[in-house]
């Protein structure tokens, strides 16, 4: 089968890569992909691409959390955190299961992260893409990046400050890529 995933040239693009499902330091506790190569569908990839280029006309760079996500892991998580509105169903499948979503943020020339009001995988109301209660400055910020991104070809959800998708993102089909192994 010919996979529609093409790994993310960090280098080439101009991001950062930062797999978080790839250690610890996540919702579930414990290192998920074994695999730690940044994979979208070519399309996604493309918009990615666009979205880098318009962060660096405004000095800034991508830092990506999340992109392709095995079915496997989908699986985990919501062992983890069994809520829809955070975490989809395996059972529905996720949009980073079929490789058209990705899960980043703004990061300035020094490396540092614009502040978002809340960290990655920040399960609460002020994670939401548009919580009011929040200091001007911190609304820039996700205001900044959600022009970047709707403007590179994505779209958001309501729920999580940090993830887009490609619209009629459930167009694409699930893709479960035996390469990627779990973590061991």
């Amino acid at each position: 089968m010919n996979s529609p995933l093409v790994e993310v040239d960090a280098h080439a693009l101009q991001v950062e890569v930062d797999l978080i499902y790839a250690g610890v330091d996540n919702l579930a506790g414990k290192r998920i992909y074994q695999d730690p190569r940044c994979l979208l569908h070519r399309d996604a990839e493309r918009c990615l691409r666009k979205a880098s280029a318009l962060a660096r006309q405004a000095g800034l760079r991508l830092r990506i959390f999340d992109a392709y996500r095995p079915g496997y892991a989908q699986y985990l998580l919501w062992q983890a955190l069994p809520n829809p509105e955070y975490v989809r169903d395996p059972g529905l499948g996720s949009h980073h299961t079929r490789g058209v979503a990705v899960d980043l943020t703004l990061i300035d020339a020094s490396g540092q992260p614009l502040d978002m009001g809340t960290s990655f995988d920040d399960m609460r109301e002020q994670s939401h893409q548009f919580f009011a209660d929040l200091p001007a400055d911190i609304q820039r910020n996700r205001l900044l990046l959600l022009g970047i991104m709707l403007a590179a070809g994505f779209t958001y959800i309501d729920s999580e400050w940090w993830h887009y998708e490609l619209p009629d993102a459930e167009n694409y089909p699930l893709i479960d890529d035996g390469s990627i192994q779990p973590a061991t």
